[in-house]
């Protein structure tokens, strides 16, 4: 059973269409109406809704902007559904609701489940979603990279394993070439870095540096800028502290509260209190003679010397030096040290460059032979899924009316001298392998198989496209499928083959096909009409559904452009019993 993925589109301000709802069905919906009645806008909103980019002058003239919205039924473990989600958007009772808003100035809005989302993301999901095919897809299909792409998507695991490690491969070649090139062609550069460094580290090694060195010189200058006040002061407050040898009758602090403790000791016994302050006397005597001690060995210690003076403020000139030339002033030597242990190891990193250049020529060589298997291996893959490929298409088009045709491919190399080796030979390789595909059809027999592009009419390469898609949604399929005009320049059986292919597609996924041929409309689950109004726009009442009579009427206008015409209804009513019956 079809899982039905679009169900509706409501499409208002869009081109020439006012205010429309576009009701979808499960199988095969056909879309038709007059020439420039809005059919292309049914397209041109899903593409929107997908991601498209989106165009002012889409935009209906008199509106500020155009919104189209979509409700889109997805499968909650669908990876679609998990990629909403985590995007902040939420699922509607197993429906995801899309909205795009365009304005007249160009701006464009995107939501998905009710959250502001980047137009980025529909794009994203559409690719599980929806295939979408017209005009422009024709087009597309006759560039070689994409039918490249084609043959690999079809080829499924049987490329994409090899193709995977292949481009991890060339990903790395790339890398150590380019490493290899910035080596040789900056030798000349690095060889000079490497010399600066080189004079740099020398000097800071003659120098040689300590971690807070010139923390430490500085406080030792200060001490010896000022050793005559220092010890001046050192010599004044240990005489007051414990005496001056020169005046015995001084008082000195030692002195003064020996005698206290001393009165204090005398009486202690009669009162805890004062034997607690007897104590703390006591205490502070110790603390005063050590602290006297300290400044008699002070002032002793301290060095007035001037040479010791001058050898520090020397000192502290180189180091000062070399801060000013490889760190930071307000850092000071830590600077200096950071730049040496880094310059160290960039310089150990330049002197290393033959080692490198050794190292990278073998790994790039070891490299480029590991490619060449690889491409070998993808161009085997490609030739094995392109005989099968082309067989299965050849098969559907003898269903369209094309008994005769016949498609091939051919897979070719484009010899380079500076390339990599494959089969033998040195050829070009790129991101996706050495290969170019090119999809070839012969028409008829005795016709020479020639490219798409030249050996196909526009209506042959409408029924190309859509057998390439039939055989994709055997093996790749996708939930909905929109085919815009893909009957133009078919008529006749080619156009009933077409209806009947497009049919069967159905019954494995959603089909939508915007159509100006009966033999096709007449094979669709449902068909939906676009009408214009009398001034022109294509209003709410615009899209509808049509069914029994309302049907043949509109197929005979497609047939005939009579609606009354008895010989178009007699005609009309024929291809869709014809069409009944088939299926």
């Amino acid at each position: 059973m079809v899982v039905l993925v679009l169900e509706e589109m409501r499409i208002r301000s869009l081109g020439v269409i006012d205010d429309a709802v576009v009701e979808l069905s499960p199988g095969f919906t056909a879309v038709t109406g007059e020439t420039g009645a809005g059919k292309t806008m049914v397209v041109t909103s899903l593409g929107l809704l997908l991601g498209g980019r989106a165009d002012p002058a889409l935009v209906r003239i008199g509106a500020g902007k155009a919104v189209v919205e979509g409700r889109v039924t997805v499968p909650a473990d669908a990876s679609a559904a998990v990629r909403a989600e985590e995007a902040g958007a939420e699922l509607d009772d197993g429906a995801l609701l899309i909205s795009r808003t365009v304005s007249a100035e160009g701006r464009s809005r995107a939501h998905l489940g009710g959250r502001s989302v980047p137009v980025g993301l529909l794009a994203e999901l559409a690719d599980e979603l929806v295939a979408v095919h017209g005009q422009t897809d024709q087009q597309g299909l006759l560039k070689l990279s994409r039918q490249r792409q084609a043959l690999d998507r079809y080829a499924g695991d049987s490329v994409a394993v090899p193709l995977a490690k292949y481009a991890g491969a060339y990903r790395r070649l790339r890398a150590v070439t380019a490493e290899l090139d910035e080596i040789t062609t900056r030798a000349r550069e690095r060889a000079q870095e490497a010399d600066m460094l080189r004079y740099g580290l020398d000097e800071i090694a003659g120098v040689e540096p300590r971690a807070g060195e010139d923390t430490e010189l500085a406080e030792e200058a200060e001490r010896l800028g000022h050793a005559e006040a220092l010890s001046s002061a050192a010599t004044a407050a240990h005489a007051a502290l414990a005496g001056d040898p020169e005046d015995p009758e001084g008082i000195d602090a030692t002195t003064l509260v020996a005698g206290a403790q001393r009165a204090l000791e005398a009486v202690r016994s009669h009162d805890p209190a004062l034997a607690a302050l007897a104590d703390r006397v006591g205490e502070i005597g110790i603390l005063l003679g050590d602290v006297a001690g300290e400044l008699a060995g002070y002032a002793d210690d301290l060095d007035a010397d001037p040479l010791r003076l001058a050898a520090v403020e020397e000192r502290r000139a180189a180091l000062g030096a070399l801060t000013r030339k490889y760190g930071e002033y307000e850092k000071g030597v830590a600077a200096v040290l950071t730049w040496a242990e880094q310059s160290a190891a960039r310089l150990t990193e330049l002197d290393g460059d033959d080692e490198r250049l050794g190292e990278l020529t073998a790994e790039r060589d070891a490299l480029r032979a590991e490619l060449g298997g690889l491409a070998q291996a993808l161009t085997d893959a490609r030739t094995e899924a392109a005989e099968r490929f082309a067989a299965a298409v050849t098969a559907e088009l003898a269903s369209l009316a094309m008994p005769h045709a016949r498609v091939s491919f051919d897979i070719r190399q484009t010899e380079d001298p500076e390339g990599v080796e494959v089969g033998g030979r040195a050829v070009a390789c790129g991101p996706a392998g050495a290969d170019e595909v090119e999809l070839l059809l012969a028409p008829h027999p005795g016709a020479p198989p020639r490219p798409i592009a030249k050996g196909a009419s526009g209506g042959e390469l409408s029924r190309v496209m859509l057998a390439v898609e039939v055989v994709f949604a055997g093996t790749d399929p996708v939930p909905t499928y929109l085919f815009d005009e893909v009957d133009a320049g078919v008529g006749g059986k080619a156009a009933v083959e077409i209806g009947r292919r497009l049919a069967r597609l159905a019954r494995s996924a959603q089909v939508v096909v915007v159509t100006h041929l009966p033999q096709v409309a007449a094979f669709a689950d449902r068909q939906l009409l676009v009408e214009k109004t009398n001034d022109g726009s294509v209003t709410r009442s615009g899209v509808k559904v049509l069914e029994g009579e309302e049907r043949v009427r509109e197929l005979s206008r497609m047939l005939a452009g009579q609606e009354d015409s008895q010989t178009a209804r007699a005609h009309a009513e024929e291809l869709l019993a014809a069409a009944r019956a088939d299926l």
